[in-house]
Parts: C-alpha cells; structure tokens; sequence
C-alpha cells in the first residue's frame, strides 16, 4: 500500500513507501523509498535506505537501462532521502525528461566512506535489487558519483571490471587530499606504486567520462586529470571535461548536461573481465 512521505512542489519527484511485490505501474516517476538488511550484522541486524527514481514511461513489457548514483559526505545519514537532493536527484527534478532509465540513489552511513567494503556491497546490493525488480538490462548498468561518490566510482569501477558499461565520476579522484583524516581503504584505492596506472588497467575500455572543476580546493583537480592520462596511456576510451572558474560543485554543470545522458545510455556492456 502507497504511504506518501514527503510533498513537494509540482516540478519536484513526489517521494511514496515502498510496500510493493506487484503493481509497479503504480510507482512509475517517482522516487521510491526501499530497505536492503545489512547481510553480516548477525547481532543487531541493520537495514539500510535507499532510493530508485523509476520513469514514467516504465514498463515491465522491456529491459530499462540503470544507473547507480553515489552521492558526497555531506549526504551520509540514514534518513533514506536526502541522498537525492543533490547531483542526480537535482537534475532529475529539472530535467526529468533526460533520464529515461532506472536510477538507484542509495545512502552512505555517517562517518564511512564508499570505499568501505560495506558500503559497497551495499550499493551494490540495492543496485542488483532494483535490477530485479525494475526489470533492468545487465548490458546497460552505469555508475556515476560526486566527490566522496567520485571516489567510489572509482573504487567499485576497478574492482568490479565487466559490470558496468560505462562510467561518470565527478570531482572524486584516487589518492584523497593531504591532510585527509580518512580511513586507509580510502587512503590509497589501491596497494599499487602507480595506482592510478592500476585502477585505469583494471577499468580497462569501458567508456569513462570525468568532471571536474578547474578551481576545486577540496578535491585537487589533478586528481581527475591523473585519471585521465592514466586512462589515455592505458588505451581507455576516455572522455574529460574540465570547467573554468568551478569550484568544488562541477557536478551542478556535470549533470546539466545535455549530452551526457545520451552518451551514457549509448554504452552497452564490453565482454572484458580482468
């Protein structure tokens, strides 16, 4: 049964409970409230809140392309929502006819990072449930993320080569800035003498098309131009747009862009595992 949660203005996605097995027609358009139970906490099991946008042309009659989105440190919590009012979720609101696939939003805990293995696996689960769920195509999964996100874009992407189709980190890099007080599997992706070098080997050919803004003071923007050579010297098929007098925020321009969702849902999946 359909609990309405939160009321907004005409141009913004309505947000509804999740209490569905059938009748998804019902949900088409909407931003969808849903829990995944964290699988390895035996003593005090966990739920964790995440949100599917599903369009509103949605069908189960065919295969829909989605894209998982991982949002920055300031919207970690375990509200379940505001996860989406930021990056992705904004532009949705604004450019709702652009985004014609599935598009999993979920949410990191206060004080992880998504390079913590839990929270990967717990993207990533609510990843595979929308999938099944929403009747997704395995050929055409993507992942984008803005600056923490941009960081776990980077890390699922080299360690889950051959999933996804393309990729779109923004404002994230390799190694976090100096002076960081982050956790170790943050402090280096990789345990590699060229990690950058690695994570574009491990990447492989899958398209990649990184943002940044040219005057990012939280995130250095020679992290994503690192990435970008290393993706070159790799043989990758690399795209990289840098913007002039942005700072840290290049995901407002990023997810702005017309021609991104075109050339994003043009990928289909390489048969290329490493």
């Amino acid at each position: 049964m359909k609990r309405r949660l939160h009321n907004y203005e005409e141009k913004f996605v309505p947000v509804y409970g999740a209490c569905h097995s059938d009748g998804l027609d019902d949900f088409v358009g909407l931003f969808e409230r849903d829990r995944i139970p964290q699988s390895d906490c035996k003593d005090r099991p966990e739920t964790y809140n995440y949100q599917v946008y599903v369009p509103r042309n949605w069908s189960k009659s065919q295969k829909w392309p989605v894209i998982l989105f991982l949002h920055g440190a300031g919207e970690r919590g375990d509200d379940g929502f505001v996860q989406t009012e930021v990056g992705i979720g904004t532009a949705i609101r604004k450019y709702n006819d652009r985004f014609p696939a599935v598009i999993v939003i979920p949410q990191c805990r206060k004080n992880v990072w998504w390079t913590e293995a839990n929270m990967e696996r717990q993207a990533l689960q609510a990843l595979e449930k929308s999938i099944k769920e929403f009747n997704g195509d395995r050929e055409r999964l993507y992942l984008t993320g803005l600056s923490m996100g941009g960081y776990g874009t980077w890390s699922i992407a080299a360690k889950n080569p051959g999933m996804f189709a393309a990729f779109v980190p923004i404002c994230g890099g390799v190694i976090p800035p100096k002076g960081a007080n982050l956790p170790d599997s943050v402090n280096q992706l990789v345990n590699s003498p060229d990690p950058y070098g690695e994570v574009a080997r491990k990447i492989g050919k899958t398209p990649v098309w990184i943002f940044h803004g040219a005057d990012d003071r939280v995130v250095p923007p020679d992290e994503s131009r690192k990435m970008n050579e290393a993706l070159k010297t790799a043989g990758g098929d690399v795209k990289y747009t840098e913007y002039e007098k942005v700072a840290h925020d290049s995901w407002n321009k990023a997810y702005a862009e017309k021609e991104l969702m075109i050339w994003m849902l043009s990928k289909k999946k390489l048969n290329q595992i490493k």
